[in-house]
């Protein structure tokens, strides 16, 4: 099975990949690149389209249709779709091997359905024009397809080396939650970024100099509505986008308090110390990550940092509970 645990660990470098490369494409307006699926306007390449997408730039100069947004959009789906091809080879080797392979073949077969349901959320994240409910659906699958691969790759690779770790049943709890409160904070996270609420309060600590600014919770967390738009079809209020961004804030609050205490006790357990301190270490990355994104204008570069912070963050997370449960 070595050649199986190295697709796994290849589509799981990969599955990083593609989580920080739709981040760039989301944050650098690229989203709608190519306002077709799955190819650009018809061709495999923009290469090929040249033609339509200099037709689109003569209309709308200034539109969500360029050369390099188009390069964008298509490397994305380069990459996921080779994503994809990864995760349904690793299906049918643990369908051959189904006898080897350490935990069945629930978890491969898993990882497959999401990932064809990935590729049915990055269609209809094009043909529903960015709709923040389908672009969030689309960046949380990606972490949970990340978070699955490296459960997988982990379970497949066995024993972590010959670290002794002690009894962990005090762990597993508090382990549990630190990775839902992650979950909750990422998904927070997208729907500030798919909805451009990033912005939204342009100061820190306080939100347009208070504490409690005016805001819209009923418009800002409206599922069904289009980008920009609230349920009946108006211009979203910044009320509604800045509560959006204050949510994020709390829950910002909440999860560093937690893993601080959570690290804490990490560093207190026997053979669980580095853990704590990786997980510490990339929980004030991504504070200051996020913090920076509003005090400097939300930088591109750090922006995706912000995001692909989220990914080890939640895969710091991902390990710590397969250590817990399988020491």
């Amino acid at each position: 099975m070595t050649t199986y645990r190295k697709i796994i660990l290849a589509a799981l470098i990969l599955a990083f990949g593609v989580v920080a490369l739709g981040a760039y494409v989301r944050l650098s307006d690229a989203g709608l690149g190519c306002p077709d699926w799955p190819g650009c306007y018809g061709k495999l390449t923009p290469h090929n389209a040249a033609d339509a997408i200099n037709a689109e730039l003569a209309v709308r100069p200034d539109g969500p249709v360029s050369h390099a947004k188009a390069w964008k959009e298509m490397v994305h789906r380069y990459f996921a779709g080779t994503l994809g091809l990864l995760v349904l080879t690793i299906a049918m080797l643990a369908w051959r091997g189904r006898h080897e392979t350490r935990g069945g073949l629930g978890l491969p077969l898993l990882l497959l359905g999401l990932i064809v349901f990935q590729a049915m959320l990055g269609m209809w994240t094009v043909t529903q024009l960015l709709k923040p409910l389908i672009v969030s659906s689309h960046l949380l699958g990606g972490m949970t397809t990340l978070a699955l691969l490296l459960w997988l790759w982990l379970r497949e690779r066995g024993q972590l080396g010959h670290t002794y770790y002690a009894n962990s049943d005090h762990l597993r709890n508090g382990a549990l939650l630190g990775l839902i409160l992650v979950a909750m904070q990422i998904g927070l996270g997208g729907w500030v970024s798919t909805n451009y609420a990033a912005l939204a309060c342009p100061d820190f600590p306080l939100c347009h100099g208070a504490w409690m600014p005016p805001m819209d919770f009923e418009q800002g967390f409206t599922l069904h509505r289009n980008l920009g738009e609230t349920a009946t079809g108006e211009l979203l209020p910044l009320s509604a986008l800045t509560a959006i961004h204050w949510t994020h804030r709390v829950m910002a609050l909440v999860v560093t308090l937690y893993l601080g205490w959570l690290v804490l006790r990490l560093v207190r357990s026997p053979g669980y110390a580095g853990m704590g301190l990786v997980i510490g270490g990339l929980l004030v990355l991504q504070v200051s990550l996020g913090i920076s994104n509003v005090l400097f204008g939300l930088p591109l570069a750090v922006a995706v940092a912000h995001n692909a912070g989220a990914a080890l963050l939640l895969s710091s997370l991902v390990v710590l509970n397969y250590r817990v449960r399988r020491r």
